[in-house]
Protein backbone atom coordinates (compact mmCIF):
# COMPACT_ATOMS: atom_id res chain seq x y z
CA UNK A 1 0.00 0.00 0.00
CA UNK A 2 1.14 3.50 -0.93
CA UNK A 3 0.68 6.41 1.13
CA UNK A 4 1.45 9.95 0.44
CA UNK A 5 0.52 13.65 1.72
CA UNK A 6 -0.97 15.26 -1.55
CA UNK A 7 -1.98 18.92 -2.02
CA UNK A 8 -0.83 21.78 -3.39
CA UNK A 9 2.76 21.97 -3.36
CA UNK A 10 3.04 26.33 -3.56
CA UNK A 11 5.20 28.50 -5.77
CA UNK A 12 8.18 27.18 -4.30
CA UNK A 13 10.86 25.38 -6.32
CA UNK A 14 10.53 21.90 -5.93
CA UNK A 15 13.52 19.79 -5.90
CA UNK A 16 15.19 16.09 -5.74
CA UNK A 17 17.91 15.56 -3.37
CA UNK A 18 19.59 11.94 -3.52
CA UNK A 19 21.69 11.42 -0.41
CA UNK A 20 23.43 8.30 1.34
CA UNK A 21 26.87 7.52 2.39
CA UNK A 22 29.97 6.99 0.21
CA UNK A 23 29.88 3.99 -2.73
CA UNK A 24 25.81 3.64 -1.77
CA UNK A 25 25.56 4.16 -5.85
CA UNK A 26 24.23 7.83 -5.50
CA UNK A 27 25.90 9.01 -8.91
CA UNK A 28 24.53 5.84 -11.15
CA UNK A 29 20.86 6.18 -9.55
CA UNK A 30 21.16 10.21 -10.03
CA UNK A 31 21.95 10.06 -13.81
CA UNK A 32 19.00 7.56 -14.22
CA UNK A 33 16.76 9.15 -12.95
CA UNK A 34 17.51 12.92 -14.60
CA UNK A 35 17.23 10.80 -17.90
CA UNK A 36 13.57 9.73 -17.42
CA UNK A 37 12.60 13.28 -15.81
CA UNK A 38 14.33 15.49 -17.96
CA UNK A 39 16.58 16.57 -15.08
CA UNK A 40 20.32 18.01 -14.69
CA UNK A 41 22.29 17.48 -11.92
CA UNK A 42 23.86 19.80 -8.37
CA UNK A 43 26.65 18.00 -7.17
CA UNK A 44 26.52 18.34 -3.50
CA UNK A 45 30.02 16.39 -2.51
CA UNK A 46 32.43 18.60 -0.99
CA UNK A 47 35.29 16.92 -2.81
CA UNK A 48 34.46 16.93 -6.39
CA UNK A 49 34.09 20.46 -6.46
CA UNK A 50 37.65 20.42 -6.96
CA UNK A 51 39.80 20.36 -10.14
CA UNK A 52 42.08 17.35 -11.24
CA UNK A 53 40.75 15.73 -8.08
CA UNK A 54 38.85 12.93 -10.05
CA UNK A 55 40.06 9.27 -9.12
CA UNK A 56 40.31 9.43 -5.39
CA UNK A 57 36.73 11.59 -5.37
CA UNK A 58 34.87 9.05 -7.52
CA UNK A 59 33.93 12.13 -9.91
CA UNK A 60 31.33 10.78 -12.39
CA UNK A 61 33.47 9.95 -15.56
CA UNK A 62 33.46 12.26 -18.39
CA UNK A 63 31.00 9.46 -20.29
CA UNK A 64 28.56 9.68 -17.26
CA UNK A 65 28.79 13.64 -17.53
CA UNK A 66 28.46 13.48 -21.31
CA UNK A 67 24.91 11.22 -20.32
CA UNK A 68 23.02 13.90 -18.27
CA UNK A 69 24.54 17.65 -17.10
CA UNK A 70 26.42 18.18 -13.95
CA UNK A 71 26.91 21.44 -12.30
CA UNK A 72 29.22 22.04 -8.85
CA UNK A 73 31.90 19.99 -10.71
CA UNK A 74 35.70 20.80 -10.97
CA UNK A 75 35.31 24.63 -9.93
CA UNK A 76 38.39 25.41 -8.13
CA UNK A 77 41.60 24.76 -7.56
CA UNK A 78 42.51 22.12 -4.46
CA UNK A 79 44.38 25.28 -2.98
CA UNK A 80 41.10 27.11 -2.67
CA UNK A 81 39.07 26.75 0.53
CA UNK A 82 35.92 26.35 -0.85
CA UNK A 83 32.98 26.29 2.05
CA UNK A 84 29.43 25.34 2.59
CA UNK A 85 28.39 29.47 2.10
CA UNK A 86 30.05 29.09 -1.34
CA UNK A 87 28.19 25.78 -1.92
CA UNK A 88 24.88 27.43 -0.78
CA UNK A 89 25.14 30.30 -2.76
CA UNK A 90 26.75 28.47 -6.18
CA UNK A 91 24.13 25.50 -5.91
CA UNK A 92 21.35 28.14 -5.50
CA UNK A 93 22.52 29.89 -8.71
CA UNK A 94 22.49 26.16 -10.57
CA UNK A 95 19.19 25.10 -9.26
CA UNK A 96 17.43 28.61 -10.37
CA UNK A 97 19.54 28.46 -13.88
CA UNK A 98 17.97 24.66 -14.44
CA UNK A 99 14.77 25.53 -13.18
CA UNK A 100 14.38 28.68 -15.77
CA UNK A 101 15.56 26.22 -18.91
CA UNK A 102 12.77 23.94 -17.62
CA UNK A 103 14.61 21.14 -16.17
CA UNK A 104 14.52 19.43 -12.80
CA UNK A 105 17.52 19.97 -10.78
CA UNK A 106 18.60 16.89 -8.78
CA UNK A 107 20.88 17.43 -6.02
CA UNK A 108 23.29 14.35 -5.14
CA UNK A 109 26.17 13.73 -2.46
CA UNK A 110 26.99 12.76 0.71
CA UNK A 111 28.27 16.21 1.94
CA UNK A 112 25.26 16.56 4.62
CA UNK A 113 26.16 20.19 5.37
CA UNK A 114 25.86 21.32 2.06
CA UNK A 115 22.67 19.91 1.58
CA UNK A 116 21.87 21.28 4.67
CA UNK A 117 22.95 24.70 4.51
CA UNK A 118 21.16 24.95 1.00
CA UNK A 119 18.11 23.71 2.12
CA UNK A 120 17.78 25.65 5.50
CA UNK A 121 20.92 28.52 5.60
CA UNK A 122 23.71 28.52 7.29
CA UNK A 123 23.30 31.01 10.97
CA UNK A 124 26.30 33.57 11.49
CA UNK A 125 29.26 32.92 13.70
CA UNK A 126 32.06 34.43 14.97
CA UNK A 127 34.98 35.55 12.71
CA UNK A 128 38.17 33.14 13.52
CA UNK A 129 40.50 33.44 15.71
CA UNK A 130 43.87 32.93 13.91
CA UNK A 131 46.71 32.71 17.23
CA UNK A 132 44.23 29.74 18.99
CA UNK A 133 44.36 28.15 15.62
CA UNK A 134 47.96 28.29 15.66
CA UNK A 135 47.93 27.15 19.11
CA UNK A 136 45.40 23.80 18.30
CA UNK A 137 47.37 23.14 14.90
CA UNK A 138 50.98 22.71 17.06
CA UNK A 139 49.07 20.79 19.72
CA UNK A 140 47.64 18.70 17.10
CA UNK A 141 51.42 18.51 15.61
CA UNK A 142 53.09 17.60 18.76
CA UNK A 143 50.86 15.33 20.36
CA UNK A 144 48.26 14.32 17.77
CA UNK A 145 44.75 15.15 16.05
CA UNK A 146 43.36 12.96 18.69
CA UNK A 147 44.20 15.53 21.76
CA UNK A 148 42.50 18.39 19.57
CA UNK A 149 39.27 15.95 19.49
CA UNK A 150 39.43 15.15 23.57
CA UNK A 151 39.39 19.43 23.54
CA UNK A 152 36.70 19.49 21.69
CA UNK A 153 34.52 16.32 23.31
CA UNK A 154 35.17 18.29 26.64
CA UNK A 155 33.11 21.04 25.96
CA UNK A 156 30.87 19.97 22.58
CA UNK A 157 30.37 16.08 23.19
CA UNK A 158 27.95 16.10 20.51
CA UNK A 159 29.74 17.73 17.82
CA UNK A 160 32.82 15.94 18.73
CA UNK A 161 31.07 12.31 18.33
CA UNK A 162 30.28 13.43 14.77
CA UNK A 163 33.68 14.31 13.30
CA UNK A 164 36.59 12.24 12.80
CA UNK A 165 39.58 13.06 14.92
CA UNK A 166 41.33 13.86 11.35
CA UNK A 167 39.03 16.09 10.74
CA UNK A 168 41.12 19.31 11.94
CA UNK A 169 39.51 21.99 10.53
CA UNK A 170 35.92 21.65 11.75
CA UNK A 171 37.34 20.80 15.19
CA UNK A 172 39.55 23.49 15.56
CA UNK A 173 36.68 25.42 13.81
CA UNK A 174 34.07 24.44 16.58
CA UNK A 175 36.66 24.80 19.71
CA UNK A 176 37.27 28.56 17.72
CA UNK A 177 33.16 29.25 18.38
CA UNK A 178 32.99 27.92 21.97
CA UNK A 179 36.17 29.90 23.04
CA UNK A 180 34.75 33.06 21.48
CA UNK A 181 30.95 32.87 22.59
CA UNK A 182 31.48 30.14 25.92
CA UNK A 183 28.85 27.95 24.11
CA UNK A 184 29.31 24.75 21.31
CA UNK A 185 28.62 25.12 18.37
CA UNK A 186 25.60 22.18 18.54
CA UNK A 187 24.08 24.58 20.36
CA UNK A 188 24.03 27.68 18.12
CA UNK A 189 22.73 25.25 15.35
CA UNK A 190 20.15 23.80 17.44
CA UNK A 191 18.67 27.14 18.36
CA UNK A 192 19.24 28.44 14.64
CA UNK A 193 17.41 25.55 13.32
CA UNK A 194 18.53 26.14 10.43
CA UNK A 195 14.81 27.61 9.50
CA UNK A 196 14.84 28.56 6.12
CA UNK A 197 12.25 27.08 3.53
CA UNK A 198 13.65 28.13 0.50
CA UNK A 199 12.39 24.95 -1.53
CA UNK A 200 9.69 21.91 -1.46
CA UNK A 201 11.83 19.02 -1.48
CA UNK A 202 11.81 14.94 -2.32
CA UNK A 203 14.62 13.54 -0.31
CA UNK A 204 15.88 10.47 -0.99
CA UNK A 205 18.58 8.06 1.05
CA UNK A 206 20.19 4.90 -0.46
CA UNK A 207 20.31 2.35 1.91
CA UNK A 208 22.48 -0.66 1.56
CA UNK A 209 23.37 -3.53 3.89
CA UNK A 210 26.37 -2.47 6.11
CA UNK A 211 28.63 -5.41 5.16
CA UNK A 212 27.70 -5.02 1.15
CA UNK A 213 28.33 -0.77 1.67
CA UNK A 214 31.67 -2.51 3.24
CA UNK A 215 32.28 -4.81 0.13
CA UNK A 216 31.94 -2.15 -2.36
CA UNK A 217 33.60 0.35 -0.82
CA UNK A 218 36.91 -2.34 -1.01
CA UNK A 219 36.29 -3.12 -4.13
CA UNK A 220 36.43 1.06 -4.92
CA UNK A 221 39.37 1.73 -3.19
CA UNK A 222 41.11 -0.61 -5.56
CA UNK A 223 39.80 -0.12 -8.66
CA UNK A 224 40.69 3.67 -7.15
CA UNK A 225 44.71 2.34 -7.40
CA UNK A 226 44.11 0.37 -10.46
CA UNK A 227 42.93 3.82 -12.01
CA UNK A 228 45.92 5.73 -11.11
CA UNK A 229 45.29 6.89 -7.81
CA UNK A 230 49.02 7.38 -6.99
CA UNK A 231 49.80 9.11 -10.12
CA UNK A 232 47.11 11.75 -9.71
CA UNK A 233 48.67 12.45 -6.06
CA UNK A 234 51.79 12.80 -7.13
CA UNK A 235 50.87 15.43 -10.60
CA UNK A 236 48.95 17.58 -7.97
CA UNK A 237 51.84 17.43 -5.33
CA UNK A 238 54.27 18.42 -8.90
CA UNK A 239 51.60 21.31 -9.40
CA UNK A 240 52.54 22.60 -6.23
CA UNK A 241 49.45 21.53 -4.44
CA UNK A 242 51.00 20.67 -1.17
CA UNK A 243 49.92 17.50 1.05
CA UNK A 244 49.08 20.15 3.86
CA UNK A 245 45.98 21.50 2.33
CA UNK A 246 42.63 20.79 2.91
CA UNK A 247 41.23 19.29 -0.12
CA UNK A 248 44.51 17.11 0.02
CA UNK A 249 43.89 16.14 3.61
CA UNK A 250 40.54 14.18 2.08
CA UNK A 251 40.48 10.40 2.72
CA UNK A 252 43.30 9.20 -0.07
CA UNK A 253 45.12 11.60 -0.64
CA UNK A 254 45.97 12.45 2.85
CA UNK A 255 47.13 8.52 2.51
CA UNK A 256 48.85 8.20 -0.55
CA UNK A 257 50.54 11.59 0.17
CA UNK A 258 52.11 9.79 3.06
CA UNK A 259 53.41 7.10 1.14
CA UNK A 260 55.01 9.65 -1.29
CA UNK A 261 57.08 11.28 1.74
CA UNK A 262 58.00 7.83 2.73
CA UNK A 263 55.99 7.75 5.76
CA UNK A 264 53.78 4.19 5.20
CA UNK A 265 54.67 1.38 3.11
CA UNK A 266 51.77 1.29 -0.17
CA UNK A 267 50.00 -1.75 1.29
CA UNK A 268 49.14 0.04 4.54
CA UNK A 269 48.56 3.11 2.60
CA UNK A 270 45.59 1.60 0.90
CA UNK A 271 44.42 -0.45 3.73
CA UNK A 272 44.06 3.26 5.91
CA UNK A 273 42.20 4.32 2.22
CA UNK A 274 39.75 1.27 3.34
CA UNK A 275 39.28 1.68 6.85
CA UNK A 276 38.99 5.47 7.11
CA UNK A 277 36.23 5.17 4.30
CA UNK A 278 34.14 2.73 6.24
CA UNK A 279 34.49 5.10 8.80
CA UNK A 280 33.47 7.75 7.22
CA UNK A 281 30.65 6.50 5.34
CA UNK A 282 29.55 5.25 8.91
CA UNK A 283 29.22 9.10 10.32
CA UNK A 284 27.51 9.59 7.27
CA UNK A 285 24.54 7.06 7.55
CA UNK A 286 24.56 8.04 11.56
CA UNK A 287 23.83 11.94 9.96
CA UNK A 288 21.20 11.21 7.62
CA UNK A 289 19.70 8.96 9.51
CA UNK A 290 18.53 11.82 11.82
CA UNK A 291 16.51 13.30 8.84
CA UNK A 292 12.92 12.12 9.36
CA UNK A 293 12.27 13.86 6.22
CA UNK A 294 14.57 11.50 4.17
CA UNK A 295 12.69 8.01 2.52
CA UNK A 296 15.08 5.46 2.53
CA UNK A 297 14.88 3.17 -1.06
CA UNK A 298 16.79 0.17 -2.33
CA UNK A 299 16.91 1.49 -5.52
CA UNK A 300 18.01 -1.25 -7.66
CA UNK A 301 14.74 -3.28 -6.59
CA UNK A 302 12.32 -0.35 -7.41
CA UNK A 303 13.93 2.50 -9.70
CA UNK A 304 10.24 2.39 -11.36
CA UNK A 305 8.73 3.28 -7.99
CA UNK A 306 10.98 5.89 -7.55
CA UNK A 307 10.35 7.42 -10.55
CA UNK A 308 6.61 7.25 -9.94
CA UNK A 309 6.50 8.82 -6.44
CA UNK A 310 9.45 11.87 -8.45
CA UNK A 311 6.92 12.49 -10.73
CA UNK A 312 3.81 12.59 -8.66
CA UNK A 313 6.13 14.94 -6.47
CA UNK A 314 7.29 16.77 -9.17
CA UNK A 315 4.11 17.21 -11.53
CA UNK A 316 0.54 16.25 -9.71
CA UNK A 317 1.19 18.48 -6.69
CA UNK A 318 2.00 15.10 -4.13
CA UNK A 319 4.03 16.63 -1.53
CA UNK A 320 6.14 13.83 0.55
CA UNK A 321 7.25 15.03 4.26
CA UNK A 322 7.97 13.23 7.58
CA UNK A 323 6.69 9.80 7.36
CA UNK A 324 4.89 9.86 3.98
CA UNK A 325 5.89 7.17 2.08
CA UNK A 326 5.18 3.54 2.72
CA UNK A 327 5.70 1.19 -0.66
CA UNK A 328 7.04 -2.31 0.93
CA UNK A 329 10.21 -3.60 -1.26
CA UNK A 330 10.67 -0.33 -2.82
CA UNK A 331 10.47 3.07 -0.94
CA UNK A 332 10.27 3.08 3.39
CA UNK A 333 9.17 5.00 5.33
CA UNK A 334 11.63 7.40 6.94
CA UNK A 335 14.37 5.74 9.29
CA UNK A 336 13.28 7.34 13.18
Amino acid sequence: METAVAGDCGEKARIVIIQGPTASGKSELAIRLAEQIDGEIVNADSMQVYRGMDIGTAKPSPAMQQRVPHHLIDIVDPDVNFTAADFQRRASEAIDSIQRRGKHPIVVGGTGLYIRALLYGLMESPAGDEEYRRELKALAARAGNESVHRLLAAVDPATAAVLHPNDLVRIMRALEVFRQTGRPISALRQEHGFSGDQYRTLKLGIRVERQELYRRIEQRVDRMMEDGLEHEVSRLLAAGFHADLKAMRAIGYRQICAYLAGSVPLEEAIALIKQETRHYAKRQDTWFKRDAEISWVDYQKSFASIVNYVIDFLSKGVCYGKSTIQHPGSVSEPVP
